[in-house]
């Protein structure tokens, strides 16, 4: 069983083994798929080719997953990703800063101390008004950092529907749009 993923015009991609490396307008974005038992890649001209040994129910879930995971570099180098996180605050103004590579949220709910999360060097964050933006190449580590971003104000025993405080991810796309 096979399928194919179109390589869009721009871009470069080179396969050794598991290990698709795409390089693209926005950059170069390298994923090992080693994880993957049943699925292997080759190029073939302008389309990355995945097969699977067999034709088997296991075999078509991993054949789908690769195509994602291949997908999503593809889009990775040529469009970006960008999530929007907002800020919201009904009393006490909450403050978030980006220090290096570690977010920092301050006054969180009239709180003296600072919750803090590291982030990651190839996701870059920048506070906007009332908005964090994670950007990136890779969705997977675009996706984790705002997660992180939005745990540090999750609050346990409280109705978030009451304590309406907070950092929440409102928006998910293309670093284009």
């Amino acid at each position: 069983m096979e399928t194919s993923v179109d390589i869009p015009e721009g871009v470069t991609v080179s396969i050794s083994g598991k290990a698709i490396e795409a390089t693209g307008p926005l950059g170069t974005l390298r994923k090992d798929l080693s994880f993957m038992p049943l699925v292997s890649f080759s190029k073939s001209g302008d389309k990355v080719v995945i097969r699977t040994p067999r034709d088997k129910k296991n075999d078509k879930k991993f054949l789908h997953t690769a195509r994602a995971h291949v997908r999503n570099v593809l889009d990775g180098v040529t469009k970006g990703y960008r999530y929007v996180l907002d800020i919201y605050h009904v009393h006490f103004p909450l403050r978030v800063a980006v220090q290096g590579e570690e977010i920092v949220v301050s006054n969180f709910l009239g709180s003296k101390t600072e919750r803090r999360t590291r982030g990651h060097p190839d996701v870059k964050v920048r506070v906007q008004g009332k908005q964090v933006l994670v950007e990136g190449l890779d969705k997977e580590l675009v996706g984790q950092v705002a997660s992180r971003i939005e745990q540090l104000t999750k609050v346990k025993g409280h109705d978030r529907r009451v304590f309406k405080d907070g950092v929440f991810l409102t928006k998910r796309g293309y670093m284009n749009e």
